[in-house]
């Protein structure tokens, strides 16, 4: 009896570690949509990408590993947030009063576990923060003091203002409405979004866009697909843009890519942002209308990817 047990336990073992095998694991990330290429300096171009890159190794290999999706995603924004290339954390867009206003969600598509934060000003990490919201507490989104109150009793790194202000923000060389996110998909077959913001440049102090509003800037489903945007996040909670290219998958059956394109020719302006999205299948989509947006993607299939514009 207990040899075959023994056995037993060993096909079972045997059977889960081919089923892992044949996972396909991914992530794709983006870096903000609006800036047109043929404006950004060279140096501008090659920290974006560089950045890029350095996301995709990193959150491939802990893919690799057997790290979840949810981690992955919070790893990579992480870095995005410390980066004063992006529009997120470090290197944030001002506010009309000069100031830094953060906002970030993640969300957990083998359960539906999401949180938001928003007008974050002390914790370090947005992104972070928005994590131990999701798992810490029963709600779904925290704002202003109460977030960094929150953040500092968690004993979260918490900085002073001026840190996530870079002379590169105070010059504004170029129009920030972008954002950074991340979507993956990992070997155990499940799905996770992550997304933060600086927001737009020159916005009225106390403004929210997309980014921390489960179902317009981030979303994710096993169901269905992980969704992360970036744009004008006005746009993107009127047109629930990240829950809608879910729901036409759910509900319709359309596939990944036609979900997407059908999102963004039901009613959205012209130039108003993009999104990443990516299937259990490992099916991904980087689709935006503006002139740019920083892009990547990597998967277990040995595919790489890092782009800007659409000629790319």
């Amino acid at each position: 009896m207990k040899k075959w047990l023994a056995v037993s336990l060993l096909a079972l073992w045997a059977c889960q570690q081919t089923a892992l095998a044949q996972q396909p694991y991914a992530l794709v990330v983006h870096g903000g949509a609006g800036a047109d290429p043929a404006q950004m300096e060279p140096e501008e171009i090659e920290g974006i990408k560089a950045r890029i890159t350095e996301v995709l190794s990193r959150g491939l290999d802990q893919l690799k590993s057997g790290q979840s999706a949810l981690r992955v995603v919070e790893n990579a924004v992480r870095d995005l947030e410390d980066d004063p290339w992006f529009n997120a954390g470090r290197g944030a867009a001002l506010n009309s009063d000069g100031e830094a206003e953060l906002d970030a969600a993640i969300m957990d598509g083998s359960n539906l576990h999401c949180a938001g934060v928003a007008d974050v000003r002390r914790v370090k990490n947005p992104i972070t923060l928005a994590r131990w919201v999701m798992e810490k507490t029963p709600h779904v989104l925290l704002v202003g003091p109460g977030a960094d109150r929150f953040g500092q009793e968690s004993g979260l790194e918490i900085v002073n203002p001026e840190y996530f202000i870079t002379e590169r923000a105070r010059r504004a060389l170029r129009k920030k409405q972008g954002t950074v996110g991340c979507v993956a998909l990992d070997r155990q077959g499940h799905l996770a979004a992550a997304t933060s913001t600086g927001g737009l440049t020159n916005k009225r102090p106390g403004r929210v866009g997309d980014s921390p509003v489960i179902g317009a800037g981030t979303f994710a489903d096993d169901r269905s697909c992980a969704v992360s945007g970036t744009g004008v996040g006005e746009e993107f909670i009127r047109h629930q843009v990240a829950g809608q290219i879910s729901q036409r998958i759910r509900l319709t059956g359309v596939s990944l890519p036609e979900s997407v394109r059908q999102t963004f020719a039901d009613g959205l302006p012209d130039d108003v942002g993009g999104v990443i999205a990516l299937n259990r299948k490992g099916e991904w989509v980087m689709h935006f209308n503006t002139v740019g947006m920083s892009r990547g993607v990597a998967d277990s299939t040995g595919q790489f990817k890092v782009a800007i514009g659409k000629e790319d």
